[in-house]
């Protein structure tokens, strides 16, 4: 499912569709913020214990 996700998303007359400002607005938004040591459902466990 990944590579035909990824195959669809390659065809040119996908790609030149404009995206939504908003949409873009939030994922800039979500890349600018740090990441987090231990997201959600993460686990802390390490190695180094």
């Amino acid at each position: 499912m990944l590579i035909d996700a990824m195959e669809e998303a390659s065809r040119p007359e996908i790609r030149n569709v404009p995206c939504d400002k908003q949409v873009l607005a939030a994922v800039e938004a979500r890349l600018s913020r740090p990441a987090v040591a231990y997201p959600c459902y993460g686990s802390s466990f390490s190695f180094r214990n």
